[in-house]
């Protein structure tokens, strides 16, 4: 690896092989960045891997969140192979979409031990390595879903809130050694998973619900990202950013406002 490549900062990505955590991926690499990408799906990943093509900053690593000796050997994985850690997004997550008496015990484990453990245990893992260079910045990446409740989302909602308060209590200890954690929650974006599980009906009572009326994008959510990564957020610390087009902000009647204006 050249001197100029070592020089260049960390950025550590969880779920990284696609959606929001490859766009978030790709602005730390726009931006000077070398990157780790973890995710647990390997196939995905290896694809991502080749389509980034950028073997001297880019370090793709098949980890599942959940677990701590994969964590654990991810981190050192990293740590051995950059030499640091700048920057740490935890964004891998997954979701059960069901009525709440049908939600298991095995569902409501499955998803706040990705949620919720993942950004526990990663942050964990990643805070010592970030130390040894003076400190760094953490964002968790929680949901318009961890700040209103909705149906359907009773484990996701609540691994999301948790998240929320966690992004808090990491933010008050870690700051005082120069470790900065934000939290990011996004609102509808427009991702291949969003794709699969929002029919025509939701994304038309979405619409009718968010003021500036359209679902956000991937780079959107990755530019809110970068910035509370930069120097630029260096005084923010313990903040949660809603992007989401206005959406925790809004009441009811966004469409009788919007025939009202129009003449209708």
């Amino acid at each position: 690896m050249t001197t100029d490549l070592i020089q260049l900062p960390v950025a550590v990505v969880t779920g990284g092989a696609r959606g929001i955590g490859l766009a978030i991926a790709r602005w730390f690499l726009a931006h000077g960045h070398r990157v780790a990408l973890l995710d647990i799906d390997q196939e995905t990943l290896r694809r991502t891997d080749a389509a980034l093509a950028d073997a001297g900053r880019v370090l793709s690593i098949h980890c599942d969140v959940s677990q701590p000796d994969q964590v654990d050997a991810a981190v050192n994985q990293v740590a051995g192979h950059f030499g640091r850690i700048d920057a740490l997004v935890n964004n891998a997550g997954v979701a059960v979409f069901k009525p709440i008496a049908q939600v298991s015990f095995e569902d409501w484990r499955h998803v706040m031990s990705t949620n919720l453990d993942g950004a526990f245990l990663c942050t964990q893992a990643c805070a010592p390595v970030m130390l040894r260079t003076g400190g760094g910045a953490v964002v968790n990446i929680a949901s318009i879903s961890g700040l209103r409740a909705s149906t359907l989302r009773v484990a996701y909602g609540t691994s999301k809130g948790a998240l929320i308060h966690l992004t808090k209590q990491q933010a008050v200890e870690l700051g005082n050694v120069g470790i900065r954690v934000n939290c990011v929650a996004p609102g509808p974006v427009d991702t291949e998973m969003a794709k699969l599980v929002h029919s025509v009906a939701i994304r038309s009572d979405y619409y009718d619900a968010i003021p500036l009326n359209r679902y956000g994008t991937t780079e959107e959510i990755a530019e809110v990202v970068g910035f509370l990564c930069s120097p630029a957020a260096g005084y923010v610390n313990g903040q949660v950013l809603a992007a989401d087009g206005g959406f925790d902000a809004a009441g009811v009647g966004l469409p009788t406002l919007r025939r009202n204006a129009q003449g209708g």
